[in-house]
């Protein structure tokens, strides 16, 4: 049976941000845990040892393979930082158009650097994200 391996963690997420090697991508990491806890409402956890999460949601697919995850987050990776936001939602295209300079995966949006995209933009894709998996999941309790 399929164990999921990001899971949420008792560890500090300020103690992970203050061990990110490069100064600015630091800096960035504080900004961004200031514009995710402002615009979900939810304090900051870890999840495994480099994601940090907002929130949380139990899935289920229909191949049987559940757990749980945070309905948003970021790493500030080495590379690039990775935005996690659920690729379900149908304005996400849309709103990626006008975020500024980013990549992305099927889960994932990479940024180099705040300075690089428009907040509002970043916002209103947390929000649309929540809305979207606690439309899709309705059963979770509030964590």
């Amino acid at each position: 049976m399929y164990k999921p391996k990001t899971k949420e963690t008792d560890s500090s997420v300020i103690e992970f941000i203050e061990k990110v090697d490069n100064l600015k991508k630091r800096e960035d990491a504080y900004k961004l845990l200031d514009i995710f806890t402002e615009t979900t409402g939810h304090e900051a956890k870890m999840w495994g040892p480099s994601i940090i999460g907002f929130g949380t949601y139990h899935y289920k697919y229909e191949s049987g393979h559940e757990g749980d995850a945070p309905l948003v987050g970021f790493s500030p990776r080495k590379a690039k930082i990775s935005l996690y936001f659920t690729p379900g939602d149908k304005r996400r295209a849309e709103l990626l158009q006008a975020f500024g300079k980013h990549t992305s995966g099927k889960g994932c949006v990479y940024i180099n650097k705040v300075a690089d995209i428009e907040i509002n933009v970043l916002k209103e894709l947390i929000n649309r994200s929540f809305k979207f998996l606690r439309e899709t999941y309705p059963d979770n309790d509030e964590k």
